[in-house]
Parts: structure tokens; C-alpha cells; sequence
């Protein structure tokens, strides 16, 4: 898989990358040097010390990039499920004191030592699935020293082992007890109390803009002080309602706006108009919610927003780290092709935190993220309903254990 496009793919690009038959890929220490029909091997690029994979009948294809979740948590929201099987929705479990707010109660109370070992667990869950770069968001703990404490254990996670792991901070995830009814005090106090210890260690700052966390005008104000500090943006947006989040931030420049359930065809001409705004759709939220709403797919890709596909992990709302799963959902509920949910997952999804320059797709130059599959064509992806079909990963030119 070749990108052929300057920036995220959009409309027909989407599906227009390029697949190669009976192909060689060369990867020299963490680096792709060369990719190509196995007619043009170059004499001589294999040699006594050269690793052969032999991946005849089977699909090689990029890492995947996994550009939305909430990675480091203690406990988990299983007792609520069962609200949720009664009929309780999302925001009903919320107003109680549950959602969010239960997790970062088991948060706040965990150690360090447990929120790194829970995160090193599930970063070798992700691993299974072919995920080789991660996006990973705070926002369980809702105060100054967990915020910083959940960042500094993304960053450790990351150095721990292969799956790479880009922080963001989502400090302003709803707000916490202590500022109960003050939403625009908290995010004043994140901005000046918070914010200013996160650079160099976060790179991107977030915010859920919705019914019951924060208002379009006050996550403007927040977005505005996080970009002069420096940080790229993000948004939670219209996952439950049409507020207009998504186009605020993306003509802020937000890299991503995600969920977008609810985005109006109106906002999406205006995400469409940005440069490189990416829409994050979560398709497996909806499912484990038990919501008809889906984020229009079809609409998003007709109307030239570039799209890609995460699973939103999380311990509430998406329990998952299952990537294919996510595509097939996808294409079954929000109208994509097989061909566009992959590159969803992938160079789509490496635009949406700012990779794009080293991984996402197979090239010269890039790191040599690579996937070895056990299917004859990327067609049966989505149609394995549920099935890894992971054989071998490759996380920097280097082979994992299985």
C-alpha cells in the first residue's frame, strides 16, 4: 500500500492507492529502502545476513495506526453495563456520579507502578491486533497531579516496549467534582496551571465539547490557549448532538475532530474546506452504546472530508481494542468500501496525529511498520467479522514475538 496524495486522502483517493502484486519490501535497520514488483528484486539487496520473511499468498500491508483512545485507566465500568443493558443512557449514568466520573475516582486512587502496568497490558493487546502506533489520551483524572500522572505513564509505556505512543492531554474530558457547575474556572485553571507543564510532553490537547462537558464557546477560548502555548488540536465533537464543535475546531486547525456522529452536512462542508482536518469516526461506540446513530461515512467521503477509523478504546464506552472490527462496523453501518476503511486505519489515521511523515503506508524513507496477514486479499478484512487476522508484526524492522 503506496499513498498518492500530498495530504490525508479524501473522496476517490481514498480508494485509489495503489496495490502491488507479487511484491518485494526491503527494510534496512528501522527503515524501508526499497518496495516493488518481485521482477524488479534489485541483484544483490539480498545477502548472507539478510532476514527473508516469506509472505507468498498472504497480504503485507502498514502497520496500523490507532488515532483514538484513552489508554491509561484503573478499573473498569463493567457494573455499568448493566445500566446500560436496562436502557440508561450515556448521559443518565453521567448525572449520576457514574461515566467518567467512577473511573476517575479508581484513577485518582491508583498508583503509578498500576496505571503503568495496566497500560503496558493493554499496549500488548493493541500489539495482537497490528496496531504499531498509538495515540493516547489523559482525562481520568480531572486534577493537576493524575493529569500529569497519566501523561508521564503514556510517555513510560511508550519507551517500554515496540507500539510507539503519541500523548495527548484531554485534561478537559467533563468537569470534575471540584468544579462542579464552573466549567470555564476549570478550563481557566487547566490553561494556567496545567498546560504550561505539558510542553514538550504532550503534543496535542483535547477537549469533549457536548451536553454536559463543555460548551462550543468555551472550548474555542480553551483551544485558542492551548495552540499559543504551542500544542496541536483536537476535539471530541458531535458525538451525542449537532453543536457545532467539529467546524469550530477544525477551522481553528485542529488535526482531527472525532466521533461526529452527529455532524451536519452543513459542518462537514466546512472540516472539507480545511487543509488537513482529519474526522475520526468511532464505530464501535454506537455499537457498545446500543445508538442508531452512526457518523455518516458515505456523506463525510462524498463530501471530500478525509476520514479515518479508531476504536476510541476506552473503559466505558468502548472496552475494544479489536482495529478490525472497527473496519468492518464501518463499512456495515457507516458506508465504506473495504479499500477506504483501510486507509482509514492506516496513512488516514497517521495524518491524524501528525505521523504521516513515518508511518501509514508502505514507502522508501518511512519506518518499517509492517503487517503480515493470514488472508489471500485486504477484500476479507471487514468480512471476517470479528477475527484477527494478524500472523506476524514488524514494529521498526523488527520482528515480534507472536
Amino acid at each position: 500500500m503506496r499513498s498518492v496524495a500530498p495530504g490525508p486522502l479524501r473522496g476517490a483517493q481514498l480508494s485509489s492507492w495503489e496495490v502491488l502484486e507479487d511484491a518485494y519490501l526491503a527494510c534496512q535497520g528501522e527503515t524501508i529502502v526499497s518496495i516493488g514488483p518481485m521482477s524488479e528484486l534489485p541483484a544483490g539487496i539480498i545477502g548472507p545476513e539478510t532476514q527473508v520473511l516469506d509472505a507468498a499468498g498472504q497480504v503485507v500491508m502498514p502497520g496500523l495506526v490507532e488515532c483514538h483512545t484513552h489508554l491509561v485507566f484503573a478499573g473498569n465500568r463493567a457494573h455499568e453495563f448493566q445500566r446500560k443493558l436496562r436502557g440508561e443512557s450515556y448521559l443518565d449514568i453521567l448525572a449520576s456520579g457514574g461515566g467518567i466520573l467512577s473511573t476517575v475516582r479508581a484513577t485518582r486512587a491508583a498508583s503509578e507502578a498500576e496505571l503503568l502496568a495496566g497500560a503496558l497490558h493493554h499496549l500488548e493487546g493493541f500489539r495482537r491486533y497490528g496496531i504499531t502506533t498509538l495515540e493516547a489520551k489523559s482525562g481520568y483524572g480531572l486534577d493537576r497531579e493524575t493529569e500529569l500522572r497519566l501523561v508521564r505513564v503514556a510517555r513510560e509505556a511508550g519507551h517500554r516496549q515496540a507500539v510507539r505512543v503519541v500523548p495527548t492531554f484531554l485534561g478537559a474530558h467533563v468537569v470534575p467534582p471540584e468544579f462542579k457547575g464552573r466549567p470555564a474556572d476549570y478550563l481557566d485553571f487547566l490553561a494556567k496551571e496545567v498546560l504550561p507543564e505539558l510542553q514538550g510532553q504532550a503534543e496535542f490537547v483535547d477537549i469533549f465539547c457536548e451536553e454536559g462537558a463543555f460548551s462550543v464557546a468555551d472550548s474555542r477560548r480553551y483551544l485558542e490557549r492551548a495552540r499559543a502555548l504551542g500544542f496541536g488540536l483536537k476535539i471530541h465533537a458531535e458525538q451525542l448532538h449537532d453543536l457545532g464543535g467539529s467546524a469550530m475546531a477544525a477551522e481553528l486547525g485542529a488535526v482531527s475532530v472525532d466521533h461526529c456522529d452527529y455532524l451536519s452536512a452543513v459542518d462537514a462542508a466546512r472540516v472539507a474546506a480545511q487543509e488537513r482536518t482529519v474526522a475520526v469516526l468511532l464505530p464501535l461506540v454506537p455499537l457498545f452504546l446500543r445508538q442508531q446513530q452512526y457518523a455518516p461515512g458515505r456523506q463525510l467521503i462524498e463530501q471530500g472530508v478525509p476520514v479515518a477509523l479508531s476504536t476510541d478504546f476506552n473503559p466505558g464506552s468502548c472496552p475494544s481494542k479489536n482495529l478490525w472490527l472497527a473496519q468492518s462496523v464501518a463499512c456495515l453501518n457507516m458506508g465504506f468500501t473495504p479499500r477506504e476503511a483501510l486507509a482509514a486505519v492506516t496513512i488516514n489515521a497517521a495524518w491524524a496525529i501528525n505521523r504521516q511523515h513515518d508511518c501509514g503506508s508502505l514507502e522508501p524513507g518511512k519506518r518499517a511498520d509492517v503487517l503480515v496477514l493470514d488472508v489471500r486479499s485486504y477484500e476479507e478484512l471487514p468480512y471476517w467479522l470479528g477475527e484477527n487476522p494478524v500472523r506476524q508484526v514488524i514494529i521498526g524492522g523488527q520482528l515480534q514475538p507472536a
